[in-house]
C-alpha cells in the first residue's frame, strides 16, 4: 500500500505542473493568457452544463474524466496552439512521449486507466470522446467571441481554418452546431475573424459601387 500510495501523491503533484502552461486562449475579461488546468476545468464543468445536448450514447461522466486529464500532456509537450502548422507537425510524438512518462508514475492499474481515457479522447471514434472534443471547440470560440477576436486577430485566422477547426462540432453535439454557425457569422461580420483575400477584394469591390 505503501508503495502505491506514493505513485498516487508524486502524480497528484506533478500536475499540479499543468497549471504553469499558457494557452494562447484569452480569459473571457480579456486580462491574461488561461492556462491548461483552467481550461480543463471550465471543459468538465460544460460537459455538465451542456450533458442534455450530447448524442446518444455518450457516457458523461466518462467524458467529464475525459476533459479533466486530456491535457496532462502538456506538462511536457507545452500547448500547441491549433493553428501552428509547424508546431503540429509532431505534436503527435511529443505528446505519446509525455503520455508514457506522465502516466507512467501511476501504479499500473492508474496508468492504464487514464492512458486509455486519454487515448480514447484524442481517437475521438465513440460519441463520448466525439462529445468532449466538440466542447475543446466550443470553449476557445466563446473566449475569442467575447474578447473581440482574442487569438484570431491577434494571429490572423481566416475564416477558413476557423471551420475546419469547429468541424468536430458537427458530429460530437449537431444540436449545437446552427448556434456556433451563428457565433461565427457573428464574428466574421464584427471583424473578429479575417476572410480570405478574395472576398475581401469582392467586398470592397461592392462598397465601392454603392
Amino acid at each position: 500500500m505503501q508503495q502505491r500510495l506514493t505513485q498516487q501523491i508524486q502524480f497528484i503533484l506533478e500536475i499540479d505542473r499543468l497549471k504553469h502552461i499558457l494557452r494562447q486562449t484569452l480569459l473571457v475579461d480579456a486580462s491574461r493568457q488561461e492556462n491548461s488546468a483552467e481550461h480543463s476545468w471550465h471543459l468538465a464543468i460544460m460537459a455538465i452544463v451542456l450533458a442534455e445536448y450530447a448524442p446518444a450514447g455518450t457516457d458523461m461522466s466518462r467524458a467529464i474524466q475525459m476533459l479533466l486529464i486530456h491535457d496532462l500532456v502538456e506538462i511536457d509537450a507545452g500547448d500547441t496552439f491549433c493553428y501552428d502548422v509547424q508546431g503540429n507537425l509532431d505534436k503527435a510524438d511529443r505528446e505519446q512521449r509525455a503520455a508514457d512518462r506522465i502516466f507512467g508514475l501511476l501504479p499500473p492499474d492508474l496508468e492504464a486507466e487514464l492512458r486509455l481515457l486519454w487515448e480514447e479522447f484524442e481517437a475521438r471514434e465513440t460519441a463520448t470522446a466525439q462529445f468532449a472534443a466538440a466542447l475543446d471547440r466550443i470553449q476557445p470560440l466563446l473566449h475569442n467571441y467575447k474578447t473581440a477576436g482574442g487569438t484570431w486577430k491577434k494571429h490572423g485566422v481566416s475564416i477558413d481554418q476557423v471551420w475546419k477547426r469547429m468541424e468536430p462540432v458537427k458530429q460530437g453535439t449537431p444540436d449545437l452546431w446552427e448556434w456556433v454557425e451563428a457565433i461565427v457569422a457573428e464574428s466574421v461580420a464584427a471583424g473578429y475573424i479575417r476572410l480570405p483575400l478574395r472576398e475581401t477584394a469582392e467586398q470592397a469591390a461592392q462598397q465601392a459601387t454603392l
